[in-house]
């Protein structure tokens, strides 16, 4: 008797039904825990008492629960309730291929799309010791929203030893066909060996998938007779004849259907894997030779010497495919990792796929050889319905990957991807399961993994690193994972809320060294010119504590070596210190994109311009279409005089997002420089709105204005400044600045020795931003140069 709607299987609520096979009825049903909808499998009132079927029931449970692929459904939860045990999965909307098939003549694009995806599902479950065995057009679901998913492992067979099973029908469920000597499966997909009841093993699987893939083709089954035993005699004897009329377009394919039918498992394709290239081979249109066309029903001398020299064909066409298609080892050499999927089902969550995503790109980082695009630009393309060959375009990368993150209780789950971005072909996947506190070891796995497939070879130290990471509190990590998101929207309240979880992950965790870099880079933005929030004295010190004590934790940790360089460019003013921290940082992490952004700032007001651009566009060129990368790189050629390449850099920013206070900033400085005050003067009045009336942007206007001969404007500008100090932390140089365009020295003086004492970080920028140039004269202006202690090269290394 089916299950009532309103009933309750634990805390799963039944809402309709959606099926019913011989072994299980499914239905639709609501999580009424988390609030959502998913499918509940459970087995019928006349199969409940039997141990057969509880023992298949539980096992393919166990199976699914093992796997975790995009192309094979997901198991979320195992139970009893009442005395009926249920199996919860994802809810899928779409149909079964068997319903596609038959309302609808498949294309050769669809089939070879479709095809991709169940091989991938196959390899995966091959990888983790699982054979499917039953393979067909109704265990194959598409989901609405084209993905594909292997479904009912109800037969599978797994590498452990499996009791046998007495029945003798077809299909049994017997999970030991090896020792059972029962044929297992379904009549007409079962392969040569399994009809004479001998071991399945994955080209079992891949004997099955070339059915479907024929039935897909053809629109008629492979082997199909009208009695059991005569179908079983077909998959014997027979080989099933292609279309005629399909076309060249489809001949790559038939190939591929004839070397997934042949009898002997030797002469099949030998792993699910390969199969999967060949159908991605297929896809991009590389193949184009007519199909081979079956023997005739002739003599039987003819028919076997045309199987050996077809098989022989086939292992060198496959071998030479092989050997043509794999790509170099130095071929991947740049990489970027898009946001990871959150299939935890609750939207809460989405700080933690985030945050695993940031990880996974920090440990891949880490490998010298290999660039890395930063989080930054990768996080743009969350949600994106671009194609992975066009975001690896626009991010510049030879290969990307994908994949999901799934957290149940105290487990996080990774799965990923990794495909050739030019040909969108995938060349690696794996799935890894960790406790929380372990998530750490997770990611270096999966970064070693990645290095392994592409051929890149580790250094001893790199090795060393990915492989020794200490594990977490799992409350620790929560916080410092929601300190990552709130800093990743880089507005003042977020960094705040920020700075505040870094602090109770440090709390909860004393030895976790990511949280006290977290508090070190959170201290240092609240104390720049760009946020006002903390007085340098206080927010430096803090910082450069936290990123001390993060070394002492980790001496290995990039994010802290340049929380002490920018230290000690900007508050204690040691040159040769800071230089130090900025390069050791890029010797620990030559991706770390904000490090080499901060050692180019400071190679540029030291003067060194061209280095300072050079290190910039790599900072850009990890984060290409980071807002910040993309203006910094403006700034670098600003301060080296270069203003017409400055300009198209600010505007290069400004085209990926118009609202970008600090583009607008930067283009009303080349405006100056170019001497068009009036032109600057409306982009710096937007970056004054857009930034909240920023402290540094809005004595850039009152420069502007006084530049441009509106001394009035300047003017009620240096007095709300000065006003909102008393109010708030205001940066003394931006009261200075309006002074300077003013040509009032004796104030503008009196603002850069208060920013003198204060540690304003815009002093650090006195011997190269042209704003100064009116108090270059005056002597007062040099004795400060002398007293804050700038190094050769000095000013006059930039053009007039």
């Amino acid at each position: 008797m089916p299950i009532a709607s309103g009933t309750h299987l634990g805390p799963y609520e039944i809402l309709a039904p959606l099926g019913a096979g011989g072994m299980g009825e499914v239905y639709r049903a609501r999580d009424t825990r988390l609030g959502r909808e998913i499918a509940i499998k459970v087995l019928p009132e006349r199969l409940a008492a039997s141990p057969d079927a509880l023992s298949r029931f539980e096992k393919e449970a166990r199976v699914v629960a093992a796997l975790s692929h995009p192309n094979i459904l997901a198991l979320h939860d195992f139970g009893e309730s009442a005395g009926i045990r249920y199996a919860v999965t994802e809810l899928l909307e779409g149909e079964t291929l068997r319903e596609r098939l038959a309302r609808q003549t498949l294309t050769t694009r669809k089939t070879v799309e479709i095809g991709a995806a169940m091989a991938e599902g196959l390899a995966a479950a091959h990888a983790k010791g699982v054979t499917h065995r039953d393979l067909k057009p109704e265990n194959v679901f598409l989901v609405s929203d084209g993905r594909v998913k292997i479904l009912d492992f109800g037969l599978a067979r797994t590498e452990e030893p499996q009791a046998a099973d007495a029945g003798t029908s077809v299909p049994t469920s017997a999970p030991s066909d090896a020792e059972s000597g029962v044929a297992m499966g379904t009549v007409g997909y079962m392969a040569p060996e399994q009809v004479l009841g001998g071991t399945a093993d994955a080209r079992s699987d891949i004997f099955a998938f070339g059915c479907v893939l024929f039935e897909m083709v053809s629109g008629r089954r492979a082997f199909a007779a009208r009695t059991a035993a005569e179908t079983c005699a077909a998959i014997l004897r027979d080989t099933p004849e292609m279309p005629r009329d399909s076309g060249a377009a489809a001949a790559p394919l038939h190939r591929i259907v004839a070397r997934c039918l042949e009898k002997s498992p030797d002469e099949r394709f030998q792993s699910a894997r390969d199969l999967a290239f060949a159908l991605k081979e297929v896809s991009g249109g590389a193949a184009s030779e007519a199909a081979p066309k079956p023997a005739s029903p002739g003599s039987s001398r003819r028919r076997w010497i045309w199987v050996a020299l077809a098989a022989a064909g086939l292992v060198a066409a496959f071998l030479l495919w092989r050997q043509r298609q794999a790509p170099p080892a130095s071929r991947i050499e740049s990489i970027a990792v898009l946001p990871l999927a959150n299939l935890s089902g609750d939207p809460q969550q989405e700080y933690f796929a985030d945050g695993m995503t940031e990880e996974l790109i920090t440990a891949l980082a880490r490998i010298s050889a290999l660039r890395v695009t930063s989080r930054t630009s990768a996080m743009r393309y969350k949600g994106s319905t671009k194609s992975l060959p066009e975001i690896a375009r626009e991010l510049g990368v030879d290969a990307v990957v994908e994949g999901s993150v799934t957290r149940s209780g105290s487990r996080v789950k990774i799965t990923a991807q990794l495909i050739d971005a030019a040909k969108d072909r995938h060349l690696w996947a794996d799935s890894v399961e960790r406790d929380v506190k372990d998530v750490l070891a997770l990611q270096g796995e999966v970064a070693r993994a990645i290095a392994g497939e592409i051929g890149i070879r580790l250094t001893s130290r790199e090795r060393s690193r990915l492989a020794s990471e200490k594990t977490v509190d799992p409350e620790a990590y929560e916080s410092y994972l929601q300190g990552k998101y709130h800093m990743s929207k880089a507005s003042t309240p977020d960094t705040l809320k920020a700075l505040e979880y870094f602090r109770r992950a440090a709390e909860k965790q004393p030895d976790y060294a990511l949280a006290y870099a977290g508090i070190a880079s959170a201290n240092e933005r609240l104390s720049s010119s760009a946020y006002n929030v903390l007085p340098p004295n206080e927010g430096f010190p803090a910082a450069k504590a936290a990123a001390m004590r993060a070394l002492e934790l980790d001496p290995n940790l990039a994010e802290a070596y340049s929380s002490l360089g920018w230290n000690s460019f900007n508050f204690d003013r040691d040159w040769a210190a800071a230089e130090k921290h900025f390069r050791r940082a890029l010797e620990l992490d030559p991706n770390y994109s904000d490090g080499h952004r901060n050692y180019a700032i400071f190679l540029g007001r030291m003067g060194r311009f061209d280095e300072s651009i050079r290190e910039m566009q790599r900072a850009q060129q990890i984060d290409p279409v980071s807002l910040e990368a993309n203006v910094g790189v403006g700034f670098a050629f600003h301060l080296a005089g270069r203003e017409d390449e400055a300009m198209s850099w600010f505007r290069r920013a400004l085209d990926l997002d118009p609202g970008f206070a600090r583009g607008h900033w930067g283009l009303g400085f080349a405006l100056l420089g170019k001497g068009k005050p009036e032109e600057a003067i409306a982009e710096l009045q937007k970056a004054v709105e857009l930034s909240g009336d920023g402290g540094v942007q809005f004595g850039t206007l009152g420069y502007a204005y006084a530049v441009g001969g509106n001394r009035t404007a300047a003017r009620d500008v240096a007095e709300r400044l000065i006003a909102k100090s008393k109010e708030r932390y205001v940066p003394p140089a931006a009261v200075a600045i309006v002074y300077s365009g003013l040509g009032d020295r004796d104030q503008a003086m009196r603002w850069l020795e208060k920013a003198n004492t204060e540690r304003d970080p815009w002093i650090t920028a006195l011997q190269v931003e042209p704003m100064f140039d009116p108090l270059r004269a005056d002597p007062r202006f040099q004795d400060l140069l002398r007293r804050v202690g700038f190094p050769p090269p000095l000013r006059e290394s930039r053009p007039n």
